[in-house]
């Protein structure tokens, strides 16, 4: 989770995207690193999890990561939640909570409300909150960085 907090963190700083990181592990070892890059690509699907997933696949020229673990700053959004089912990822750990980054101005509980509640419908998938306090201090900075760009 050190690591996603790092990435995050990253590009947080350089202006690149809002305070998300991941990690995709395979073995033990981290194979792929992404932040958030939608304000740096205008990109609005270029998500910390997509970045990683993208990488750890093109790594492994693979597109089944089962083998993998992902961990994310904050719980993933619906469209970060498909990706990581369609990678085959059965455990997710994350730090902060949708609540959490809709307190920050990242709320998309109208999509969820449109499609369905990932809680609820993860069948094969465990989704494991860690190390929330550290995540959450991305956050904060975020909500108080004077230059920041909502999207």
């Amino acid at each position: 989770m050190k690591a996603a907090f790092e990435e995050a963190s990253k590009g947080m700083r350089k202006n690149e995207g809002g305070p998300f990181g991941a990690v995709i592990v395979k073995d033990g070892k981290i194979i792929a690193r992404g932040h958030n890059m939608v304000l740096a690509t205008n990109d609005p699907t270029a998500h910390a999890e997509i970045v990683a997933i993208r990488k750890a696949s093109k790594k492994l020229g693979r597109f089944d990561l089962s083998d993998c673990t992902i961990y994310s700053t904050s719980e993933p959004c619906p469209m970060c939640f498909a990706a990581i089912r369609w990678a085959k990822i059965k455990t997710i750990y994350y730090g902060c909570s949708v609540e959490d980054a809709a307190s920050i101005g990242f709320d998309d509980k109208k999509i969820r409300e449109e499609l369905c509640n990932a809680r609820e419908a993860q069948i094969e998938v465990q989704m494991i909150e860690l190390d929330k306090a550290e995540c959450l201090e991305l956050f904060k900075e975020w909500a108080n960085k004077k230059d920041k760009k909502m999207y």
